[in-house]
């Protein structure tokens, strides 16, 4: 059993530590992504910069350096055609401006000597010439408009250009009219060498981009791992202090603000120890009052109980050597002496229970059986009805159960009447017992306080019988087996107290000794 317990305390610490690796990874996760979002966000806003500028500045570089040969071969070539030029004499002159450009085609129009529009291109008449079907009709309106000389504009006619899209492939179409009534000339470019340097641009910045989104990653990673183990040393430190650790401490290094925060702890971890030390001293200082007040008292106790027995006994004899004056006197002077001692000894129950000095001697015991010598020792046979079959075997601590029992049957009758109903149930691997009276129940306010010590109902009713301790004492010896009392009122009427223990404490005992070794053991958090 006491492996099994270990087995499953290891699997608990564990689980434990996962969890916590859990949590940190899910923040240490948390930094990564915002530093892949911002190193993502940064790439690509520059990424999509430089690609635009060098996109306009190689297609502004092509598109001059195509426009100006254009403009320089029609002032070289078309201007020395003879008015009225064949289509034989603008295809070579279209040829000659073709062969002196950069990978163009030129088209060159005219108006021929019978009125008809003749038109000379620098290719073939194949599937890739070019034709007056391939210049845009914007463009040749443009290119034909005249222009009114003003003295901001000196010609008549322009070079104007469009970029236009053929299948897959870019081009800029370029066109300009001679002055005077000359031919009409366009040019056309590939710009597709220009749209595969663009093209690899793009896969070198989305590279970059990708490439510093992982190294963003890896940075944020080590900034995590910087940032967070302080943090998770802090944490281990704080779980150690609530766990009772006071005297755990944080190693300090660095001027930083998680340096600061360690130094907070740290002097907040030496003041609580400190004022717990305090409290424990002096709460240590009144169990020790209390226990030498107890064992003070019990002296003279003695001598008083003894004195009184006899008393006692001659109030019983009936002899008639009292006089009847004192007699009520004696009897009240027998009472509260009983009333005192069991005052006293509560107090050493007490006290032995505040000072961790509470053990338990373990038996195999029958409930029923316990039940039994409990109330028979008590002469409240006539007064309970006990409901518990034979044979319920439960390893606990016999004198222990005995005095719950009697604090809670006791009260019952006190202060709901008889019949007191006990059963006894099990629900697993725990005992229940349930205590009924037929009484009229609990107030609401009083039911948190039923087991608070020396707790009163009444302001006005200060003095009982009890010594306001019984349900303490009950509470304490149900929590020393790892059990639990619960107070609450039935639907049918009065108070029902519910004792529910582990059927064996042992395992309690084992860990405890276990618990108590595996904590000389643990250091301070560094």
């Amino acid at each position: 059993m006491t492996e099994a317990r270990r087995g499953i305390r290891g699997w608990s610490a564990a689980r434990r530590k996962v969890q916590s690796r859990i949590r940190f990874t899910s923040l240490r996760l948390r930094l990564v992504v915002v530093f892949g979002l911002v190193a993502l966000t940064a790439a690509v806003s520059a990424s999509g910069i430089a690609y635009w500028l060098n996109r306009e500045a190689v297609q502004t570089r092509a598109q001059n350096a195509a426009l100006n040969d254009f403009e320089r071969e029609m002032q070289s070539h078309v201007s020395t055609l003879r008015p009225n030029p064949t289509q034989e004499q603008l295809r070579v002159a279209a040829r000659r401006m073709a062969e002196g450009g950069e990978r163009s085609s030129v088209l060159l129009v005219a108006e021929g000597a019978d009125g008809r529009t003749v038109t000379g291109s620098s290719t073939d008449n194949s599937l890739d010439g070019f034709s007056l079907e391939d210049v845009p009709a914007s463009l040749q309106k443009a290119v034909n408009k005249r222009q009114k000389i003003t003295s901001g504009n000196r010609h008549a006619y322009h070079v104007y250009w469009q970029r236009v899209i053929d299948g897959d492939t870019p081009y800029l179409v370029g066109g300009a009219k001679m002055i005077g009534g000359g031919p009409t000339g366009y040019v056309r470019k590939s710009l597709a060498s220009e749209a595969k340097d663009l093209n690899s641009l793009a896969w070198s910045l989305g590279i970059a981009t990708g490439l510093s989104l992982i190294g963003s990653a890896l940075l944020a990673q080590a900034a995590a791992t910087t940032v967070l183990k302080p943090v998770q040393r802090l944490g281990v430190a704080a779980r150690r202090l609530g766990e009772g650790k006071l005297d755990t401490r944080l190693r300090v290094s660095g001027t930083d603000e998680l340096a600061d925060l360690s130094r907070t702890f740290n002097l907040a971890a030496e003041s609580l120890e400190k004022k717990v030390d305090d409290m424990s001293a002096r709460e240590e200082a009144s169990r020790r009052f209390v226990a030498d007040m107890s064992h003070e008292l019990r002296t003279p106790l003695t001598a008083i109980t003894a004195v009184t027995e006899v008393l006692e006994e001659e109030l019983d004899a009936d002899t008639g050597s009292l006089d009847p004056m004192i007699e009520p006197a004696v009897r009240l002077v027998v009472s509260e002496t009983r009333r005192l001692n069991d005052l006293v000894e509560n107090l050493m129950e007490v006290t032995r229970f505040d000072a961790g000095t509470a053990r338990l001697v373990l038996d195999d015991v029958d409930i029923a059986d316990q039940i039994t010598a409990c109330i028979d020792a008590r002469a409240w046979l006539d007064a309970v009805e006990l409901d518990a079959e034979r044979g319920i075997m439960a390893n606990l601590d016999p004198r222990r159960l005995d005095v719950i029992m009697a604090n809670l049957i006791g009260n019952a009758l006190k202060h709901g009447g008889s019949p007191v109903r006990v059963s006894v149930r099990e629900e697993g691997e725990d005992l229940v017992i349930d205590v009924q009276d037929h009484g009229p129940g609990i107030p609401e306010d009083v039911l948190p306080h039923v087991f608070d010590r020396f707790y009163k109902a009444s302001a006005s009713r200060p003095r009982s019988e009890g010594s306001g301790l019984g349900l303490s004492i009950a509470l304490e010896n149900a929590h020393i087996h790892g059990g639990e009392i619960t107070a609450a009122n039935s639907p049918k009427g009065g108070a029902v107290f519910t004792l529910r223990l582990p059927r064996d404490a042992a395992p309690l005992i084992a860990q405890e000794r276990d618990d108590g070794d595996t904590e000389d053991t643990e250091g301070d958090v560094q």
